[in-house]
């Protein structure tokens, strides 16, 4: 298998990469034994672009990469995240995106990691009490020191976007975006697109509804998906029945429906990068099946139009924070 390449920024990275946090978290119960082998295995089929954060499962999601990139580190582009500051559950409780917070969070993750730098280093959500200036000022020293290579933010508006990059070039824009989470079409896409800012669409499968084989009875009593909107009640019943359309077009493909859904990503621009995640090798095998993937126009029509119910997060205030004015100097 080929994986073919894009650009996020002046980063290239495979067309596809992969989400790291249900190896380690949210997802109910992980199997160390198994995401080792399927991160390899992602490695040996060309998939390059591994995703992570300080967050998940307290820094151990990056202690479980830095046993595969002890030996592989110059296939990886490796990203991490920081901001996001867990509560006693491990969930998130705030945001924390204070400039001296910067390289202290920076240094934790490269020592979880085992690795001298960050090829690709986000600001996990904006700081809404911090000047988004500040915060990426104290970024771009990351990367004056040779800590990090390319800066990124996740979740942020256009507006806080436009800002950042007035400070230091951004590579990257991570954002929920799949057929049923649309919204960051609306401004944040057309901005990046202004600035020559990658996106990379992270929940590409819509947390698993879109691959067509999600039994919500089966989610784990610790799977957070049991928090969502989308996946309560009379929006649950409504969204499996919306898959039918996906899984129509995937039947006439001789795919499955979450190679369409991804597939249906790949076909909005060189510049989209998703990052479906996964801790099995057969859905890692399943997803860069959706590589040879040929939608025609009408296809795109009609998965473009569905139409998710609910709201993507339980809290969408999480999800669009904006920053305050720097202060006049």
């Amino acid at each position: 298998m080929s994986v073919p390449t894009r650009t996020l920024g002046a980063l290239r990275v495979s067309a596809l990469g992969l989400g790291c946090m249900g190896m380690s978290w949210a997802y109910g119960p992980v199997d160390r034994r198994e995401a080792i082998g399927t991160l390899h295995r992602a490695l040996d089929l060309g998939v390059s672009l591994l995703d992570t954060a300080d967050l998940y499962g307290g820094g151990a999601n990056e202690e479980l990469l830095a046993e595969v990139l002890r030996g592989r580190r110059d296939e990886v582009v490796l990203a991490t995240k920081f901001g996001i500051v867990p509560g006693a559950d491990g969930y998130p409780a705030g945001v924390n995106g204070r400039p001296e917070y910067v390289r202290t969070a920076c240094e934790a993750s490269l020592r979880r990691l085992g690795v001298d730098h960050v090829d690709l280093y986000y600001l996990h959500r904006p700081d809404p009490t911090v000047p988004i200036e500040d915060t990426v000022g104290a970024m771009a020293e990351l990367v004056s020191a040779g800590l990090v290579r390319h800066l990124g933010l996740s979740e942020a508006s256009a507006r806080t976007l436009r800002r950042a990059a007035a400070v230091h070039p951004i590579a990257a824009l991570q954002s929920e975006w799949s057929l049923f989470s649309r919204d960051v079409e609306r401004s944040v896409l057309p901005a990046c697109r202004e600035l020559g800012v990658g996106l990379v669409p992270f929940s590409p499968l819509g947390r698993g509804m879109l691959t067509g084989g999600l039994d919500p009875a089966t989610l784990a009593a610790d799977d957070f998906r049991r928090s969502l909107p989308r996946f309560t009640g009379e929006n649950l019943e409504r969204n499996l029945a919306a898959v039918a359309t996906v899984r129509r077009i995937a039947d006439a493909h001789g795919a499955t429906p979450g190679q369409v859904a991804l597939a249906w990503l790949l076909g909005q621009g060189d510049d989209v990068v998703p990052i479906p995640g996964t801790k099995r090798v057969h859905y890692l095998e399943e997803n860069l099946g959706a590589l040879d993937v040929e939608l025609t126009g009408q296809d795109l029509i009609e998965l473009s139009a569905i139409r998710p119910a609910g709201e993507r997060h339980r809290d969408m205030g999480f999800v669009e924070l904006d920053t305050p004015e720097p202060a006049a100097r």
